[in-house]
C-alpha cells in the first residue's frame, strides 16, 4: 500500500488506515474476538495506520487496539489517539448513551486545557498498554459538538493552554505530530489561523457527496503543509448502501434532498459500470493534501469487501459527472 507523509513531520502513513470507533461498539456490540479478527484483517490488507480515541467505547477501543498492536514491531505502524475528553468511572446505570453498545463503565468530561491534555495522554498509555503514540488529535472541538456558547469557552481553553501541552509533547519527542479530529470545516480554519498544526482528521466533510472542505480548507492546508486524514467517506452509510429506504447521512436519517443527490450519483456510477462505494473510497486520495482515508468497521468481511473496491478503476469522467450533485 502506498505511503503519504504527514505534514512536515518524519511520519508517513499508508493511504488507507483503520478507524477504531466500530471496535468500541459504535451503534452495535462488537465482541473482543470480532475486534481482533477485524484488526488482523486490516493488517493483512496492508494497513499500517491505526486510529482510536478514549471516547470510542469509553476506553474499549484503545484497550483492544493496544492488545492487537502490542506484539507488532513498533516501527512498522503509526498510531493515533485523541485528547479533549477525560474518562471518569461511574456506576453502570449512570453510563451515558453516546451510541456505544456495552461500553466500559465511564462517563466523559470535556477538558481542552494543558492539564486535561496531559492527563488524557497519560491515561491513553495505560489503556493502550503501549509506550508510544505517534499522533494526537484534539477531539471534537467546535460548534458542531458543543454549540456556539460552550465552544467559545473550550476553544479559548485550547488556544490559551492546551496547544502549549501539544507543543511540549512534540518538542520532547513524546509524539511526532498533532492536529484536530473534527466533523466541521469552520473550526479547522479558525484554529489553523491562530496556531500551526500538522494534520487534521476530518470526518464526513471531504467525501464524494459532501465537499465542504473545498470552502477554503483544502487551500489553507496546501499553503500551510497540513495533511488531511479523511474519515466518514460513506457519509454514515448512504454512499455504501445507495439511496435505499432508511439510508443514513451525517449520523442520522438522510433527508429527501440527500437521497435524491445520491440517487443521481448512483445512476452515474451504474452508467460507468462502477460501484458507487468504490468511487467514494477512492475520491479523497485524488487530492494530494490527503494523506490517508480511514475505514472503520467491526467485521472482517466488511473490511475485505471495502478493500476489494480499491481494485476498481473509476473513470475521471465519472468524477466530473458527480460534481453537480455534491454539497459544498
Amino acid at each position: 500500500m502506498d505511503m503519504r507523509a504527514i505534514g512536515n513531520t518524519p511520519l508517513a502513513v499508508t493511504q488507507f488506515g483503520f478507524g477504531g470507533a466500530a471496535i468500541g461498539g459504535l451503534y452495535r456490540e462488537c465482541t473482543r474476538e470480532a475486534a481482533m479478527e477485524t484488526l488482523q484483517a486490516a493488517w493483512d490488507a496492508g494497513m499500517r495506520y491505526f486510529d482510536t480515541a478514549p471516547f470510542y467505547g469509553f476506553g474499549l477501543s484503545e484497550r483492544r487496539m493496544g492488545d492487537f498492536l502490542r506484539n507488532k514491531p513498533r516501527e512498522t505502524y503509526v498510531l493515533s489517539t485523541k485528547v479533549g475528553r477525560l474518562l471518569r468511572p461511574v456506576p453502570e446505570d449512570k453510563v451515558p448513551d453516546h451510541s456505544y453498545v456495552n461500553p466500559l463503565p465511564f462517563t466523559v468530561d470535556y477538558d481542552y486545557s494543558y492539564d486535561g491534555i496531559m492527563r488524557s495522554f497519560e491515561f491513553s498509555f495505560a489503556r493502550l498498554g503501549l509506550n508510544r503514540i505517534d499522533i494526537l488529535y484534539v477531539h471534537d472541538i467546535g460548534v458542531y459538538t458543543h454549540g456556539a456558547e460552550k465552544n467559545a469557552v473550550y476553544q479559548r481553553q485550547l488556544l490559551d493552554s492546551g496547544m502549549k501541552a501539544l507543543d511540549e509533547l512534540k518538542t520532547s519527542g513524546a509524539i511526532s505530530a498533532y492536529g484536530l479530529g473534527v466533523n466541521e470545516v469552520e473550526v479547522c480554519l479558525d484554529v489553523i489561523a491562530r496556531h500551526p498544526i500538522d494534520c487534521i482528521l476530518l470526518a464526513g466533510r471531504y467525501s464524494l457527496l459532501d465537499r465542504s472542505a473545498e470552502r477554503g480548507l483544502l487551500e489553507a492546508c496546501r499553503r500551510q503543509k497540513i495533511s488531511l486524514v479523511i474519515g466518514g467517506v460513506f457519509n454514515s452509510g448512504i454512499l455504501a448502501t445507495g439511496p435505499v429506504p432508511g439510508a443514513n447521512f451525517d449520523y442520522g436519517p438522510a433527508s429527501e434532498d440527500i437521497v435524491e443527490r445520491v440517487r443521481a450519483m448512483q445512476a452515474i456510477a451504474e452508467a460507468n459500470l462502477v460501484p458507487l462505494a468504490a468511487a467514494a473510497m477512492q475520491f479523497p486520495l485524488r487530492e494530494p493534501v490527503v494523506a490517508n482515508v480511514l475505514i472503520g468497521t467491526a467485521k472482517p468481511s466488511s473490511l475485505a469487501r471495502n478493500m476489494e473496491l480499491l481494485n476498481v478503476t473509476v473513470p475521471d469522467a465519472a468524477y466530473s459527472a458527480f460534481e453537480p450533485f455534491t454539497i459544498r
